[in-house]
């Protein structure tokens, strides 16, 4: 029989390389490690791993085993969670991974209100964005991605294995400096920007905004890229450029010396939160779910 505890092992190995580095990462021994992977390849009846001088390589199995790990470990996640709420332990355990203009606008809003209507559950976040985001949720490193894509978009993610909640349609809008001649516009076309400086943000937004200035018939010149939000709007404020951000990154940000315009055509993104079946039913991240889609609902308001 497969044990969940020699997945985890497994996991970490193919994952690190090696014996030594995996029992770093699960805080054990190495001997504990080699122990436990030749009682899986016992349980197998095949091998698993290829010892070559300080390497590992998995062999067929040990990838095949691998691969259904990540639904294996996720499945039993769920289970042993369900059966502590039928229980009646009043806990759980919830790992969140966002983008940052959404960690600083939608979670703290989300996270505040499940921790008064179930102080018992525990939410770790940490920050990534997507697609890797999403990578990590199928891995089963975490419980529920907060991500996004980009309506249109030429490499639109597929979501159909996973569980998707809609939370908000976020717009991208045009920030130019205060004393910029547009800057007193309401609104104006994505190519009254062709012959400017632009500050370019994170590797996706930026990929799209190409994509659409492109449409319009021009390359934007980039001056600057950065994955940080606040470093986009300080550029701009400072006067070295334009940017097109989506409103969430604008909303977590004080612009300081720059104005925001409505830019046609209009360009959204769909902000979502992401988990997987089984995952769905365990209810801590059922209610991190509703607890997202409400903060969603209070932004949209604004």
């Amino acid at each position: 029989m497969i044990e969940a505890r020699h997945l985890r092992v497994l996991r970490a190995v193919a994952a690190t390389g090696s014996f030594s580095a995996a029992a770093r990462e699960l805080g054990c021994t190495q001997p504990a490690v080699s122990q436990q992977m030749k009682a899986l390849e016992t349980s197998t009846g095949t091998p698993l791993l290829i010892r070559t001088g300080r390497e590992m390589r998995l062999t067929q199995a040990g990838e095949a085993l691998v691969r259904h790990a990540a639904g294996i470990l996720a499945g039993l996640t769920a289970a042993e969670e369900e059966v502590a709420a039928i229980a009646g332990l009043r806990a759980g355990r919830v790992r969140l991974v966002s983008f940052p203009s959404g960690s600083s606008t939608l979670v703290p809003t989300a996270l505040a209100a499940l921790r008064a209507e179930h102080p018992g559950t525990r939410v770790s976040l940490v920050e990534a964005e997507p697609p890797r985001s999403v990578e990590m949720l199928r891995e089963g490193d975490c419980d529920v991605a907060l991500a996004f894509r980009y309506e249109g978009a030429q490499a639109a993610e597929d979501w159909d294995d996973l569980v998707v909640r809609p939370l908000l349609a976020d717009r991208l809008v045009g920030l130019v400096p205060e004393g910029h001649a547009l800057a007193s516009a309401g609104e104006v076309t994505i190519d009254a920007f062709a012959d400017e400086p632009w500050i370019a943000g994170c590797p996706r937004c930026r990929r799209q905004m190409v994509e659409v200035c492109r449409s319009a018939g021009f390359a934007p010149r980039i001056d600057f890229a950065t994955d940080d939000y606040p470093a986009v709007i300080g550029l701009v404020g400072a006067g070295l450029g334009v940017a097109v951000l989506p409103e969430l990154a604008i909303e977590s940000v004080r612009p300081k010396g720059a104005r925001t315009v409505t830019v046609e055509p209009a360009v959204q993104r769909e902000i979502v939160a992401l988990t997987l079946p089984d995952l769905a039913q365990v209810p801590a991240v059922a209610a991190t779910l509703d607890h997202l889609e409400r903060a969603a609902d209070k932004a949209a308001a604004r």
